[in-house]
């Protein structure tokens, strides 16, 4: 097939939402590597809109229903589309991924380390380095259009220091709700920092990596296609007390990238690996989350000893004159300082829902 052919699977996969990336050569060639000529076929024709039950995909096809079915069914196993019932009609629907979130997720979660992997994480991370050139370029422009783009996470607590304020709502009781509510948990590698060790570029505090967390028919869909497996509550929260005592920030990630509906998945996120954090860092995007917390600092407690300014992923805190101090404005809610101050010179207030938006940073071109 021509370049033609390719381009047209690229846009295809960018009308799907997620993250809008220009169609030039390492789009297309990421195109080529995830799909073949057969499946690109069928993606084209098929997937006019990003979701579609049996009736629609039969009505734009002169195949088979088992043929059909053999299609998505690799497809669902590579990641590049997603299947679940509806919660209201309890039909299949069918999904097309998008290059991110989406497809990048579920190309490194199975933590598999072959070729076509390897490939996948040099290309994708060829990627992020033009779309660092991209925002910094436009800077003015994309830093405006990024406040209109919905919040794509939440930002859950951890468990200690909370000063309980009109609620009597502990942030580990937040994170246990979500687990608790959920029929169905799986955990899965965390595909960021399995995309850096494809890349030599391992975790800088040694994270564990078996802590990606899939709830309700997400969940359903990562275990039947081998993404991850099912875990119990009680070995869900163990692995969520690991996650902090090692640093990481919980995450809640909406179904649709909207808050307002279910939680579809849980990350624990480090600042060197995370996705979301690393394309802030690398100038691409802004951090953008919501909270519900803020964190304070006992001046009177604190003896400057700095373990809050090096474990925060938001870099919110720094030290004035041996004292930190949080700028309120990057500070994400987490509770990730309060966890590990060794002091207990820090708590967590809560604010009630506060979006928090830092603006990537403008970097220094060569």
């Amino acid at each position: 097939m021509d370049d033609k052919f390719w381009n047209k699977v690229a846009r295809t996969f960018g009308k799907a939402g997620g993250f809008p990336f220009p169609i030039n050569d390492t789009v297309i060639e990421l195109t080529k590597t995830l799909v073949t000529e057969e499946e690109g076929t069928f993606i084209t024709k098929i997937f006019r809109k990003p979701s579609m039950n049996m009736d629609e995909i039969k009505s734009r096809t002169d195949l088979d229903t088992e043929s059909i079915k053999k299609i998505l069914y690799l497809l669902m196993d590579k990641g590049i589309v997603a299947g679940s019932q509806s919660r209201r009609t309890g039909i299949m629907v069918y999904t097309l991924m998008n290059f991110l979130p989406g497809i990048f997720e579920y190309s490194f979660m199975k933590g598999e380390s072959g070729e076509r992997e390897k490939k996948l994480a040099v290309i994708y991370e060829k990627l992020f380095n033009e779309m660092t050139e991209l925002t910094q370029n436009n800077y003015d422009t994309l830093v405006e259009q990024y406040k209109k783009v919905p919040f794509m996470d939440r930002i859950v607590p951890v468990e200690k220091q909370i000063e309980v304020q009109t609620e009597s709502v502990l942030p580990y009781e937040e994170i246990k709700k979500l687990v608790e509510n959920s029929d169905v948990i799986a955990v899965s590698n965390c595909y960021c920092r399995h995309h850096k060790d494809l890349l030599d570029e391992h975790c800088k505090i040694d994270a564990p990596k078996l802590n990606c967390m899939q709830l309700g028919k997400n969940a359903k869909f990562a275990i039947e296609h081998g993404f991850a497996k099912s875990v119990s509550k009680e070995e869900a929260m163990k692995i969520l007390r690991e996650a902090e005592d090692a640093g990481l920030v919980h995450k809640a990630i909406h179904a649709n990238g909207n808050p307002e509906k279910v939680e579809a998945a849980i990350c624990n996120c480090c600042k060197c690996c995370c996705d979301t954090f690393q394309l802030h860092y690398r100038g691409i995007m802004p951090i953008k989350s919501l909270t519900s917390y803020i964190a304070k600092v006992n001046e009177d407690a604190c003896v400057g000893c700095g373990t809050c300014v090096n474990m925060c992923p938001a870099e919110a805190p720094e030290l004035v004159d041996t004292i930190a101090i949080i700028d309120e404005n990057r500070c994400i809610g987490c509770g990730v300082c309060a966890h590990h101050c060794p002091e207990e010179a820090i708590t967590l207030e809560r604010t009630g829902p506060r979006q928090v938006f830092v603006p990537p940073p403008k970097l220094k071109q060569n």
